[in-house]
């Protein structure tokens, strides 16, 4: 085992780099999910934020890939777990999913883990797909809701 002290110390831009990004990515879901108000459609919560209407949704009257993500985090951050997957499988697991992270990254840090280190030791290829197919069947799911 090593010195967590001289871990530390070797920890590098990157790490800090990627627990900035943990923090960020904790907080403004936290505050993306209170701030908006879960949209009754099932999506377009996003356009609260100012951001478009979905333009897949207008010109082809489907819902895209990504369509009622922003819902369900809403609807996760607001203690509507269930409905929070109901409403956009994949959406209710990234909201389940990126606060773990976070949490996760920020009790490695004060472990005194090197995060980049941990990160690079990742074999990402397998976790991209599974999470690829997720989105891929939440999507199908949010096509065939009626």
């Amino acid at each position: 085992m090593g010195n967590p002290q001289s871990s530390r110390n070797k920890r590098g831009g990157e790490h800090f780099l990627l627990l900035a990004i943990a923090i960020a990515a904790l907080v403004g879901m936290a505050v993306l999910g209170v701030l908006v108000e879960p949209d009754i459609r099932g999506f377009g919560t996003h356009e609260q934020l100012g951001l478009a209407p979905c333009r897949t949704m207008e010109w082809i009257g489907i819902p895209c890939p990504g369509c009622g993500v922003t819902t369900s985090v809403s609807l996760f951050w607001h203690g509507e777990l269930w409905a929070s997957f109901v409403n956009q499988p994949f959406g209710g697991l990234i909201a389940a999913l990126i606060p773990l992270l976070a949490i996760g990254a920020i009790v490695q840090h004060f472990r005194g883990r090197d995060l980049y280190a941990s990160a690079l030791s990742l074999r990402l290829g397998r976790q991209i797909m599974i999470l690829t197919s997720l989105m891929l069947a939440a999507w199908i799911y949010k096509i065939l809701q009626p």
